[in-house]
């Protein structure tokens, strides 16, 4: 099919051949605890970078160390696995092994791409699916990895947008969801933003097999400054997405949405409290599908906000600095802050002084 990339051969040879799992022994191959449910990227107060593994009750279990900041980490459950994601635009991620049977290994993105912080397993582990800037066609792709010959890449196929951020694999284990932030960026400028007059973000669906696109839904003209950048799912296959606004910073754009399969992208209305209290920005979203909630988060206005799913209605609104990171615990959300924070879904605190939690955080053990 057209834009796609992908080697066929090397696709079907990706998918179906045996796993043989390495048995290198890594220096924390016994410290990993059977209770390590949660994982994110941080920084330490001294400048390094890492990622870290931490318990139900938010102790840090593990950390790996990065060569530069971290954004995002997704989780394999079929090998045990995750990878933590440069934040862009970087051009590294990091895969280590929660059995402890690998030391972390690093996949170098291609020249003329670089990673945008988020990625995706196939339901059987074979394929890991990244969002990628090809910065010199400013167009939005998504590298394919082999993840059981070294992660070593085996193709791409178009995102059919500009910027691309978070994407998620829907649970028909077919379609992946790609939020395209409609921001034209290049890495000889930086984290510079070249397009904000002519930005057009997307929400877009895309079969993984052959990459071919299934539906692709804008925003009014009006809100075409509003890039859609962060999802989840909920309870009912619905997937939620939270906005970052490039406009006038004296706008109250409304900030997070529910895309439905064949149907348009409705932003959800909110008090103008509540909405004022993102500073037009959302920073993360997570959605709890056995409490039926959705978590949103804004780093710039300090504000942790949880909604219910079903009805919309703001179940309740907390003041946290620099919040961030958020994953469903329990009943509730456990949310880490840039203060080195961590909050329990129950409430209780943890301050870790030497970290500062980085944008996103993973749940990776038993489902809340």
């Amino acid at each position: 099919m057209k834009g796609l990339l992908i080697d066929r051969r090397d696709f079907l040879r990706a998918a179906g051949i045996g796993f043989a799992a390495a048995v290198t022994p890594s220096a924390w191959a016994n410290t990993l605890a059977a209770d390590a449910v949660f994982a994110t990227a941080f920084v330490k107060r001294d400048g390094s970078f890492g990622a870290a593994v931490l318990s139900e009750a938010g102790k840090v279990l593990h950390t790996v160390d990065l060569p530069d900041r971290g954004h995002d980490v997704t989780f394999d459950p079929i090998s045990k696995r995750s990878v933590v994601f440069a934040r862009q635009p970087g051009t590294f991620a990091v895969v280590f092994d929660h059995a402890g049977r690998d030391a972390p290994r690093t996949i170098a993105s291609i020249a003329g791409r670089h990673f945008f912080g988020h990625g995706v397993f196939s339901p059987d582990g074979s394929l890991l699916y990244a969002t990628e800037n090809d910065f010199d066609n400013a167009a939005g792709v998504v590298g394919v990895y082999d993840a059981r010959a070294k992660f070593n890449r085996v193709g791409e196929f178009p995102t059919y947008g500009m910027g691309p951020h978070e994407l998620l694999l829907l649970r028909d284990g077919k379609t992946i969801a790609v939020a395209n932030g409609g921001i034209e960026t290049h890495p000889d400028y930086g984290r510079a933003e070249l397009n904000i007059a002519t930005m057009k973000p997307s929400y877009v669906l895309v079969d993984r097999v052959t990459g071919d696109l299934i539906e692709k839904h804008e925003l009014p003209a009006a809100l075409h400054q509003l890039s859609i950048r962060h999802m989840d799912i909920d309870q009912t296959g619905t997937v939620w997405f939270g906005c970052q606004y490039r406009g006038s910073g004296t706008d109250r754009p409304l900030l997070v949405g529910r895309a439905a399969r064949g149907k348009e992208l409705a932003l959800l209305d909110m008090p103008r409290d509540v909405l004022s209290g993102f500073r037009n920005y959302i920073g993360s979203v997570a959605a709890n599908p056995g409490a039926g909630t959705v978590a949103v988060s804004s780093p710039e206005g300090n504000s942790l906000v949880v909604i219910d799913a079903g009805s919309g209605r703001i179940v309740s609104s907390s003041a946290l600095v620099e919040v961030c990171g958020v994953a469903p615990d329990g009943a509730g959300f456990m949310a880490t802050t840039g203060a080195g924070e961590i909050i329990e879904g129950g409430g209780a605190t943890r301050t870790e002084p030497d970290y500062v939690w980085d944008n996103h955080m993973l749940r990776i053990g038993p489902a809340a």
